[in-house]
């Protein structure tokens, strides 16, 4: 199934669909030390572009996918963001994923982008769970996941870490899928 995405604009931010012109931010952002603290094996520069590729190719597929998050104050890139789909446990869903810039930390841009994101999945693509996934040392993207009204539902050693794992099911969507 594919979906057409439209630019989303909040009060402070543009969400706009990741490109290959934004491969020197999304390296920059991946591979800062900082933006890795919960991260026991930050990502290379090469395996970067690797995802990235990946991301690319989901929009490709998909329609929509992780974004550019740019504050409408700088119109420069303070992160990424977004939604793809993932198969988790035997369920379809999307995943919520997210990364900015540590200058960008503390300002709830991670808060306004998923909140428009999953805002858009509820209207876009119900029949599918939003997914969150955080390393449990993570406190401040464990707070996110709260505020988003999400729900805890399992931890699971993930990436070299024990991570807890949030669900929120969509408004319209099929509890049974989740």
């Amino acid at each position: 199934m594919s979906v057409e995405w439209r630019e989303i604009r909040t009060d402070r931010l543009l969400l706009r669909p990741l490109g290959p012109e934004d491969r020197d931010d999304v390296v920059e952002i991946q591979t800062d030390p900082r933006t890795n603290r919960y991260h026991p094996a930050p990502p290379s520069e090469e395996e970067t572009e690797v995802k990235l590729t990946a991301w690319l190719e989901h929009w490709k597929a998909h329609g929509f996918g992780y974004l550019a998050v740019v504050p409408l104050a700088t119109g420069a890139v303070a992160g990424i963001g977004g939604l793809q789909h993932l198969e988790f446990g035997g369920v379809r869903l999307l995943n919520l994923y997210y990364r900015f810039r540590p200058e960008a930390w503390g300002r709830g841009y991670a808060t306004e982008m998923a909140r428009a994101v999953v805002d858009w999945a509820e209207r876009e693509l119900p029949e599918f769970p939003v997914q969150i996934s955080v390393n449990i040392a993570n406190e401040p993207s464990l707070r996110v996941a709260e505020r988003l009204g999400f729900t805890a539902y399992t931890e699971t050693f993930y990436d070299g870490a024990v991570s807890r794992h949030f669900r929120k099911i969509p408004k319209r969507g099929d509890a049974r899928r989740a």
